[in-house]
């Protein structure tokens, strides 16, 4: 596992709409935090992993943050995976990504390259969401005691998947849509924890039928399942609200409240 230190360096802050939004680092981890700005104490984390070739402040992210936090009060924490946002790729990010262009400009399927490629990226997420979480824990405003909460679409997916297994601490996973192969489906079955998963119906990239088989993988004794008509983005409004109240029963109760 990659070494970290443990404190968080707050690089700035802005407040709007009763939000108050602090962009971090961490070593070279790069990240943003929104809280309530009534100031409260210990309140529930929430993580959310972006999309691959997207970054911390994508909007859709964002969007379900500021939701989470306005309307549930929750202290929510994105961080760039690497090779995106303020992180520089290395020189075999940069091979998958131009592959991935190559595909798409020959009408190629990109799945098996993006699988490959979002699998690197999630395996080095993991200890870095883990270092993260060690750091956010050690503020005021974030209830080192509470279960905490994933979410996350496409490499998200892949990134909670991994995490989730061996991080004690996430008590629920929120996940949306993924390109699915062999590897992936193993790893659901690994997954114990309340799962909320979404599917875009009439997404090309994302092919239901797998969609269905993954999650009827899916590890969890809780699991539901949500097929939306459209593309993956944007996420409906009713998704975004409906996986708000998921995590809001298994993340907003009391701190000693048993987790399943």
């Amino acid at each position: 596992m990659q070494s970290h230190s443990q404190t968080i360096e707050f690089t700035s802050e802005t407040t709007s709409n009763g939000v108050v939004e602090r962009h971090f680092v961490l070593d070279d981890i790069s990240g943003v935090l929104w809280s309530p700005a009534s100031g409260s104490v210990g309140s529930p984390l929430l993580l959310s992993g972006h999309s691959g070739g997207m970054h911390k402040k994508a909007p859709g992210l964002v969007a379900s943050a500021l939701h989470s936090v306005s309307s549930h009060g929750f202290t929510v924490a994105a961080i760039d995976a690497p090779g995106h946002g303020d992180r520089p790729r290395n020189t075999q990010d940069e091979q998958w990504v131009e592959a991935i262009h190559q595909a798409r400009a020959a009408h190629e399927p990109i799945a098996p390259i993006v699988v490959e490629y979002t699998r690197s990226l999630a395996e080095r997420a993991v200890p870095e969401w883990q270092a993260t979480i060690d750091a956010l824990q050690t503020l005021p405003d974030v209830d080192a005691d509470a279960p905490i909460g994933f979410g996350g679409v496409s490499l998200g997916v892949v990134t909670g998947l991994m995490l989730a297994p061996v991080e004690s601490r996430i008590a629920a996973v929120s996940f949306g849509g993924v390109f699915v192969d062999d590897s992936l489906i193993e790893a659901a079955r690994k997954l114990a924890v309340p799962l909320e998963y979404r599917i875009p119906w009439d997404d090309k990239d994302y092919d239901r039928t797998a969609g269905v088989a993954l999650f009827d993988a899916f590890g969890s004794k809780e699991k539901t399942l949500h097929a939306y008509s459209g593309r993956h983005y944007p996420v409906p409004d009713y998704e975004r609200d409906s996986s708000a109240r998921f995590f809001a029963r298994h993340l907003g109760g009391s701190a000693s409240a048993p987790v399943s």
